[in-house]
Order: C-alpha cells, then sequence, then structure tokens
C-alpha cells in the first residue's frame, strides 16, 4: 500500500511539472512573439511557427546549468520529496493561471516556481533546508538587477541602430528591420526556451534523485527531450492575452526598436543560461520593450500598464510561496 501510494505521489508530481512546463510555453509564445506580431513583420501562424522551432533547437545549443541551480541551489537536496514538489508546483500554478489569465499580466514563471520551492519547502524542514546563499546570488540579484540591465541594454542597442541609420528614410528602414525581426525572434526563441525549459528539468530531476530513480543530481536526456517538447507544445497553442498585453499596451514598436528589443532578450537570457541564473523571461522581455520605447521619448511608453506588471513581479514570488506553504501542510493532512 505504502508503495502505491508513493507511486502516486511521483507521478502526479511528474505530471504537474509537465504541466508547468506547457503553461510556460503557452504564456511565452506572449514574450517570443510580441514584438514580430505588434509590427506585422509576419502573420501571426508564421511568428508561432518561428517560436516553436527556436525553442527545440534550444534543447542543442545550451547545457543544464539552471536545471542544476533550480534543482540545488533553492532547497537542500534530500528533502524535495513529492509532496514538497506537487506543493510547490500547485502554488505556482493557482498564482499563475490566475494572475496571467485572468488578469492578462506577463507573471514571471521563475520567480512564482522559485516562490513556490521556497514556500513548500520551508513548510517541510524550516530555514535550514533554504539554500539562502543561492537564492541571494542567482534569484535575487537577477530579480532586482535584471529589468534594469533589459532598459539600458535595449535602450543602447535601439539608440545605436537609431544612429547608424538615420540617414535613412523610416519606411526604408523599418522595410529592413521587418526581415530582421524574423531572425531577432527566433534567437530569442532559442534563448528564452533554453531557460524555462531546464527549470522543469531540474524540477523532474529533483524528484528523480529523491526517490532514487538516479544517484546523482544529473539531468537524464528523456527528460532534456521531455521538457523541450513541453514547453514548445505550449508555444504552439500560445497566451494570446498576454500578448496583447506585451504588444500593444507597453509602447508602441516600430521594426527596428522590436529587432532591437529581441535581440537584447537573446543576449541576457543567452547569458544567463551559461551562467546558471534562472533568470525570469518576462522581466527581460518586459525592460527591453520599455528600454527600445523610451528611445521615442519616456511619453512613448504606457506606464499605467507597466505600474500593474512591476506590481505582479514584486508580489508573485511572495504569494506563490504562501500558496504553496499552506498547500504542502493541507497535502500532508489529507495523505
Amino acid at each position: 500500500m505504502l508503495d502505491s501510494m508513493i507511486e502516486l505521489i511521483v507521478a502526479f508530481a511528474l505530471f504537474l511539472a509537465i504541466i508547468f512546463g506547457f503553461w510556460t510555453g503557452f504564456t511565452d509564445a506572449a514574450y517570443a512573439t510580441a514584438t514580430i506580431i505588434a509590427t506585422r513583420a509576419v502573420k501571426t501562424n508564421q511568428a508561432i511557427v518561428l517560436s516553436t522551432i527556436g525553442s527545440l533547437i534550444g534543447m542543442t545549443v545550451f547545457g543544464s546549468a539552471v536545471a542544476i541551480t533550480i534543482g540545488t541551489g533553492i532547497i537542500t537536496e534530500g528533502f524535495a520529496s513529492g509532496e514538497v514538489i506537487i506543493a510547490a508546483l500547485l502554488g505556482t500554478l493557482i498564482f499563475d493561471v490566475v494572475f496571467s489569465w485572468v488578469y492578462s499580466l506577463p507573471i514571471s514563471e521563475t520567480h512564482v516556481l522559485i516562490g513556490g520551492l521556497i514556500g513548500a519547502g520551508f513548510a517541510a524542514g524550516g530555514f535550514e533546508i533554504i539554500e539562502i546563499g543561492g537564492i541571494v546570488d542567482k534569484v535575487i540579484i537577477p530579480l532586482i538587477s535584471s529589468p534594469f540591465i533589459a532598459i539600458l541594454v535595449a535602450f543602447s542597442i535601439t539608440g545605436l541602430i537609431i544612429r547608424l541609420f538615420r540617414k535613412h528614410s523610416a519606411s526604408k528602414m523599418n522595410r529592413r528591420f521587418k526581415r530582421l525581426q524574423v531572425f531577432s525572434t527566433f534567437l530569442f526563441s532559442v534563448t528564452d526556451a533554453t531557460n524555462d525549459a531546464q527549470k522543469v528539468m531540474g524540477v523532474i530531476t529533483m524528484i528523480l534523485l529523491y526517490y532514487g530513480h538516479i544517484s546523482e543530481f544529473v539531468v537524464p536526456f528523456w527528460v532534456i527531450i521531455l521538457s523541450y517538447i513541453t514547453i514548445s507544445s505550449g508555444v504552439v497553442f500560445g497566451g494570446w492575452r498576454i500578448v496583447k498585453t506585451m504588444a500593444t499596451k507597453i509602447t508602441v514598436i516600430r521594426p527596428y526598436q522590436g529587432a532591437a528589443a529581441d535581440l537584447s532578450s537573446s543576449l541576457i537570457l543567452g547569458t544567463a543560461a551559461y551562467m546558471g541564473i534562472p533568470m525570469s523571461s518576462t522581466h527581460v522581455a518586459s525592460g527591453t520593450l520599455l528600454g527600445a520605447g523610451m528611445t521615442r521619448g519616456v511619453k512613448s511608453v504606457k506606464w499605467g500598464t507597466m505600474r500593474n506588471i512591476i506590481w505582479a513581479w514584486i508580489l508573485s514570488a511572495p504569494l506563490a510561496a504562501v500558496f504553496s506553504y499552506v498547500l504542502y501542510n493541507l497535502i500532508i493532512v489529507i495523505i
């Protein structure tokens, strides 16, 4: 009976990890395709195909450094039981679905997942099992700095483009950059997917390690394939309500700005993936859109939308932690 219960817990935890991966890909369609859809450089269906292919290719370019951070740098190995993972993922999904779908806000799956792991981990073992050092270095500091870095990088690249093409007419410049957007969107999709798929890889590997299916934290190849397919499947269906927020409610994007924003996001996310930093594509994409838009003046940015997004950034991890803490205690009572 006990073995059957453990198998059921493991199966449900793995199922939730797959659902989380699909949902991440579903909402990530907004980040990867927002600028190219906003500028009408390609049709919507073409943008989704482009993003999906980029998402699948991501697994051949980057390693598993982010997965290792998620799996070993948030809570201590040996405490990532099925109950902890179930509570963390349920808390994450409840918060994420409510705020990203009901309120159409671009929520960071990265930080709600980390918040969920912290909340469930704290409920299971107290502060002793929370890896404070790793969280500060690879979560809190990037959380605070990434939007500002994204704004600065995108503002600089967009400004450089304006300077280099100042002798060209606006229509000619935009025609050229519509073609470049195909490449920049593809590159963004590659770097975005690798960062997000590795979070799913990290969670699944935590489960496998806890229950003795592997002897050390090394991501199995089948987990890599499953995670990227899951993310890519979510991209195919796409969260179009969030696309509308990203594409139209932050700033009016011209093709040269869209290309600059996507290239900036790719640079930041790719660097983070190599360094093992679970970077939020939400924060980065919103920041690069803001930075690109600000080159046309601060009034070109819709600050009311940005205010709502910033509040969502601030509250996401703490609220997900609370949800997961409560859920863990409920699960323990039920089981």
